[in-house]
């Protein structure tokens, strides 16, 4: 199954994506199929084309993972950490995989972050490493936008990470069983047609497994939720020099069996 979200005549729609049609839903919207109701058809189908894929699910809660690949850790001169390093994006955050994304006048050092999302199909508490991966619904493209410089300068990552539109995601959520293996999907960046990221998730300090059973521990995680998993190395902060996005650049994050997302980055 490929869920995603669709605008057409000014109105949100849930729907199955089939090759290059989307199939409308009746279900009010797509986190009544990540509970469980039936993927009943609720008109014919569209194409792709004719569509604006939004962000496939609206999370209640999008909570995200630092420093989680070894080689990232490694090129931002940081040792692995002991426990997985968690932290929230706010609602405002949520973006379609078309964008775009509004450079803020706050920061000077704008990064990306392509990462593979999960996204919780049954509500998760305190829940054993073993049982963890039957709490998730599928999988998405997310990029984790980031203020470098607030990151640094604060105590705390609201700003840094939950800039207006800072999360775009989708293009929509590859079910789990069709997704494959998460500790076996090829990540990639570009920026400007430049690859900048190319990794495979086994280079995760901690897997898929591993974060939902540690964030299930802090509090219940809900359907609909979505983890972001932490970014490979190839991020521009980690270059030398280092390289920040600026108005009219373009990312595009690619996981392999999950598509692509690609946004644009502009100016206030």
């Amino acid at each position: 199954m490929r869920l995603c979200s669709f605008s057409r005549d000014s109105r949100r729609h849930p729907g199955l994506v089939e090759g290059d049609h989307v199939v409308p839903l009746a279900a009010h919207d797509a986190i009544d199929i990540i509970r469980g109701a039936d993927p009943v058809a609720g008109g014919d189908p569209i194409p792709l084309a004719d569509v604006v894929l939004e962000a496939p699910v609206l999370p209640g809660n999008a909570l995200a993972i630092g420093l989680n690949y070894r080689a990232h850790a490694a090129e931002t001169g940081q040792q692995p950490p002991a426990e997985p390093v968690l932290f929230a994006k706010m609602r405002g955050t949520y973006n379609r995989p078309s964008g775009p994304v509004v450079h803020p006048e706050w920061t000077r050092r704008l990064d990306y972050e392509g990462e593979l999302g999960v996204v919780i199909g049954a509500t998760a508490h305190r829940v054993p490493v073993a049982q963890a991966l039957e709490h998730v619904f599928g999988y998405t493209c997310v990029d984790d936008v980031s203020a470098r410089d607030r990151q640094k300068a604060e105590p705390q990552w609201i700003r840094a990470k939950s800039g207006w539109g800072f999360m775009p995601m989708g293009p929509w959520i590859t079910s789990a069983d069709e997704a494959g293996d998460p500790q076996d999907m090829r990540i990639r960046t570009w920026v400007n047609g430049e690859l900048r990221q190319d990794t495979n998730t086994s280079d995760m300090i901690f897997t898929v497994a591993e974060l939902v059973s540690f964030a299930s521990h802090v509090f219940p995680l809900e359907p609909g939720d979505v983890i972001t998993t932490g970014t490979p190395s190839g991020v521009g902060v980690g270059m030398d020099p280092m390289r920040f996005l600026q108005p009219g650049d373009v990312v595009r994050v690619e996981i392999s069996g999950l598509g692509a997302i690609e946004h644009a980055i502009v100016a206030p």
